[in-house]
């Protein structure tokens, strides 16, 4: 197997303390660490780092940080640490910036909603600030439109899957004919093909608010933002012919 390199070993070490903290400490860890929605009360700034250090469960850690290693390691085998560190954090900060965007655009589409029906926007607001919700709302909303006005607001975002899709990207880019072999899937595909595919499934999920194991909470358009950063600043250091010196 791949010896692990020395970020990638670190940035696992911090996902691991974090992990084990927020189950030592409970439920205020966990307010103060993953990331709200800026409107929520519940928000502070360095929301928007920690969050990519903290996890729901054991399976969540437990992928991301198998992909960690298994991509990570050999981008940072390359690049070298200091360009690794600035892609992965910028990957997840791209994460975090478009599942907000997304979240804005349903809070926004709801409270209009609301406000055009006759409800004041500071007692909405103040509701939901309460954790609680008037059920009349569910009479004027659509039952999707209800569910993304609430989870928007209300909901918070963890995890370091979307700087974790940033680094699977470049590994397509920079090892597009490595054939990846997924427990769930016996024949192996390049990457080329395969990494593609999988941020066109989560774009799919996240448009239908579909799951593929029939459960909830993920956040697809996370994923989404942090492939979507990772191909940007890809293309753009093969487009410049970046100068690997300026990280030394």
């Amino acid at each position: 197997m791949r010896n692990v390199t020395e970020t990638v070993k670190q940035l696992i070490i911090i996902n691991i303390l974090f992990f084990i903290g927020t189950q030592i400490v409970g439920d205020g860890a966990y307010k103060m660490l993953a990331m709200y929605f800026p409107e929520n009360s519940g928000f502070q700034y360095w929301q928007v780092i920690t969050h990519m250090f903290m996890h729901g469960g054991y399976m969540h850690i437990f992928f991301n940080m198998f992909a960690l290693y298994s991509f990570g390691s050999a981008l940072e085998s390359i690049w070298g640490s200091k360009k690794f560190l600035f892609f992965y954090i910028s990957c997840g900060l791209g994460a975090a910036l478009l599942h907000t965007g997304i979240n804005y655009y349903y809070f926004s589409e709801g409270i209009n909603t609301l406000v055009s029906n006759g409800f004041a926007k500071a007692e909405v607001l103040q509701l939901l600030n309460e954790g609680k919700i008037n059920t009349q709302w569910q009479e004027i909303m659509t039952v999707s439109q209800f569910q993304d006005f609430t989870s928007a607001y209300l909901g918070t975002v963890v995890g370091a899957s979307g700087a974790i899709y940033g680094v699977i990207v470049a590994f397509a880019f920079m090892f597009p004919n490595a054939e990846l072999a997924l427990m769930f899937i016996p024949v192996p595909i390049k990457a080329k093909y395969f990494v593609p595919g999988l941020v066109l499934v989560d774009l799919y999920l996240g448009i239908s608010g579909q799951s593929i194991f029939g459960g909830g909470g993920i956040a697809h358009f996370a994923h989404v933002g942090g492939a979507l950063f990772g191909f940007l600043i890809m293309w753009y250091w093969k487009k410049n012919q970046f100068n690997d010196n300026r990280w030394n």
